[in-house]
Order: C-alpha cells, then structure tokens, then sequence
C-alpha cells in the first residue's frame, strides 16, 4: 500500500474520479462529500494525504483546513477549486496547502502532486526523526541541581538571539551546551560552524575565520570561504576564544559590531547573519588584567555567561553517565552491554575526574573494552588504571562501617585470585586457604559474577 489518501468534494463525479485515478496507482482512498464528515473520519483514520475542495457546503475548505492541520499538522493538504481565485490561493498556502489545483483536473497533476506531496511528508518524517537523533546525541545527562540549573537556562537563551559566553574546565561539555542552544534556536535548520581557536596557528586564523581571495598570499592557490560565510543565518561556536590573538581579536570585534567583513585579500564587504557563541576554560578577567583579552570584547561576547560546574561538583551524575555511556556504546559499536557492581560504581563516584566528563567516558569506553565478563567489579577499576593518582586502599575509607568495609576487601581479594588462578574454584581455595565449599558461599554472598564458562568449575 502506498498510502491513504482522504478525498473531500461536494461533487460525486470529482470524488468517483479522483479516487479512481489514485485507486489505479495503488493508493487507499476516503471519500467524504463535506469538511464535518472529513474530519470524524480523520478522527479514526491514518490519513497520509488530503484533496480537499474550497467551496463546500457549511465548512469552507479554508475553515476545513485550519481545522485538519490543528489535529495534525504534517498531513500534506491539495486545495482544489472550480474558480480560480489567486486570494483564496494564497490564503490556503498561508494555513499550510502544499498546493492548489484548478479543475477541471489533469489526470497526470493529481498523480504527480500526490506523489510530491508524499515524498515531503516522508522527507519532512526523515528530518523531524534526524533533529531528534542530533538533539539526543547532544543531550545534557544528569539531573543535579546544577544541571537542572544549565538545563533551564539553555531553554531560555535559545529562545533569543544574543551572544553567550560558556564557561568551564576542559571536558564539561561546552560544545555540547552550544549545539544544544543551537538545535533548539529558531536557527536550528542553519548552520552550526565551530572553530577552536587553540588549535588553528595565529597566522591562519583569520583566513579560517574570514576566508581569503585567490593570491591573497603564498599558498592562497583558491579562493577560500571563511567560517563566518558558511555560519550565515546559523550559529559560529568560537571555542577556546581565551587564545585569540589580540590582532584577531580587534578584527572580530570589528565583525561583530557591523555584521560585515572583507576576505583577506579582499575588497568588497560581505555582510551575514550570525549567532555567535563562544566558550572557554580561561578567566577571561585575569587574562585581561594581563593584557591578553580585549575587554570591550569581552563584554560583546558576555552578554549571556552560563557556567558549566565540574564533575567532583556533581558527583550525583555520574552513575547516570556510566550508564549512559555503557547504552552508547552499545548503540553505536555493537558492544555488550555490561553491568557494573555497586562497589565499581561507588569507587567511579568518589573520584574527583580531573579531565571531567570526557575523562569518565574515555573511562566506560577502556571498561567495557578490557573486562571480558559480563559484571565490571571494583578491582577491574584498579587493573584497567582509568584512575589516576588513588592508591587502592583510599576507597575502603569512603565505607560507613567495619562491615562494608571488609565485605568490599573480601570482594576484591577474591576476585583478585580468581582471575589470577584462571577461575578455578579448587585451586584458589587451596592458595588462600580456605574450603571450596565456603569459597563458594564467599562468592554467593558477596554478589561475585563468574564468568559462565568458570562457574561450574
């Protein structure tokens, strides 16, 4: 079935023929002789597409379409009339009609405008579905206060225009914030152009920034659209700006202020529509006591600061990550998805994570690389080395009472000679000495997982 097309006409002949012509090329086909009788029917039916007259008794068509796209706005409407009548076309087209047929009606524009109308439905589904999946891939994870507090304001500052200034250490999560702001700004189906400042050498930066004209200098073989160009009416994300030169920076100061610049090399003005967001890991206070920032730029960049606290600040986020991670992962390369031990998950939640939340993914990412089974245990953490700079016997302390304190011992050492005995139960009793059998009621009670192909050894 290629779709199901609802037909509203106060003509018998025009609904007899339409549906037959659309019948013939493998569409579903409704009928309905008004808009009132149309709408229950759209009440109970999947409708994929409407043709839908003007001049119908009681409803009109325009008041029938108000009244389809309120119950959904994406089924595509075909307008069609027997007078034409450019107001009332552009009025239809106005309240949503992806187009307007004059009868009588050609038997080929019915096929071809059906056809059109449905390919944008089904475009129009594939972007809607692709905003969702980018929108998703940059969420912010964690429901702290302080990302509850980032959550809100990003809410508010996309529904502006003006220029944000995102603060934090390395690995919080600055670029993911400004693609949020972006994906949900009214210049989310624009560009999103991002330029890291630090990592472009100064002598380049301004042609990256404003691109350059053929000639411009030695190695300027083409001519080069600039980042602000290909930003047009979207968002330019200047990360890093701390390390701005100060001759670049008084250049786009320049831009921001007149929206206009000339391409090294160049000299006619180009004028575009940007958003500029910027963000970096520096106090930009103390760098312009040092003479290294502009402070008139500072403050054209400031207008709308939003901090991003670090991850020791919400340490109540990171199981959420873990596990959002872990889910990635899977998604995306295939992995299996592993569990990981509450004694695992406490030791992830005590560190402080320096290199913040790039650092803990980096750190699921090594786990469910390096740890074979399907539980990632707390003397995993240690054997991997994904936490720098903490001796073992630190994470014991973090217990409240003598009893979980030695039960995570027990745990450890353990595991420990499992893994160095190859699993085998009866020889890892035998080397620390005790039972078999009570080495399996260890096991049982301390939440121990064997690998399946061990545990009956």
């Amino acid at each position: 079935m290629k779709g199901k097309i609802l037909i509203i006409d106060d003509e018998v002949g025009i609904l007899d023929t339409v549906s037959g012509i659309l019948e013939d090329e493998g569409y579903t086909t409704l009928t309905a002789k008004d808009a009132e009788t149309a709408i229950e029917i759209l009440d109970k039916e999947d409708v994929d597409l409407v043709f839908l007259d003007v001049w119908l008794p009681k409803m009109s068509g325009i008041e029938a379409i108000k009244k389809i796209k309120e119950k959904d706005f994406h089924i595509p409407v075909i307008m069609i009339s027997g007078h034409g009548n450019v107001e009332v076309a552009v009025q239809a087209v106005k309240l949503g009609a992806f187009d307007f047929l004059e009868k009588p009606l050609s038997m080929e524009r019915i096929i071809l405008t059906a056809e059109r109308a449905l390919q944008f439905k089904s475009l129009e589904k594939e972007n809607i579905k692709l905003r969702s999946s980018i929108l998703k891939k940059y969420e912010l994870v964690g429901n702290s206060q302080a990302m509850k507090k980032i959550k809100s304001q990003i809410e508010m500052i996309a529904r502006g225009d003006s220029r944000v200034l995102i603060l934090g250490e390395s690995g919080t999560g600055k670029e993911l914030v400004a693609r949020m702001i972006h994906s949900l700004s009214p210049r989310a189906n624009a560009p999103f152009i991002e330029v890291n400042c630090a990592a472009i050498p100064q002598e380049l930066i301004e042609s990256e920034l404003f691109g350059h004209e053929k000639g411009a200098f030695t190695g300027a073989i083409d001519k080069k659209i600039g980042k602000f160009e290909l930003a047009n009416e979207g968002t330019l994300f200047l990360d890093e700006i701390g390390d701005m030169s100060l001759l670049t920076q008084a250049k786009l100061l320049r831009v921001i202020e007149t929206q206009k610049f000339q391409r090294v090399g160049g000299t006619r003005d180009i004028t575009v529509n940007v958003r500029i967001i910027s963000a970096t890991n520096k106090d930009l206070t103390e760098e312009i006591k040092k003479g290294n920032f502009r402070e008139d730029l500072y403050y054209r960049l400031n207008v709308v600061p939003v901090y991003i606290s670090p991850l020791r600040e919400r340490k109540e986020d990171i199981p959420e990550l873990v596990n959002y991670f872990m889910d990635e992962f899977s998604r995306e390369k295939g992995w299996r998805r592993k569990k990981i031990s509450d004694d695992a998950m406490r030791i992830l939640k005590n560190y402080d994570w320096p290199g913040n939340v790039r650092e803990l993914k980096n750190a699921v990412e090594r786990l469910m690389i390096m740890i074979p089974q399907e539980t990632i245990e707390a003397l995993d953490i240690e054997n991997t080395g994904i936490i720098r700079n903490r001796l073992k016997e630190e994470s014991y302390f973090s217990y409240t009472t003598l009893r979980e304190a030695r039960d995570a011992f027990e745990r450890d050492f353990i595991l420990k000679k499992l893994k160095e005995n190859n699993w085998n139960m009866t020889k890892t009793a035998e080397i620390i000495g005790i039972e078999r059998s009570n080495l399996y009621k260890k096991i049982k009670s301390l939440g121990i997982t064997l690998p399946k192909e061990f545990s009956e050894n």
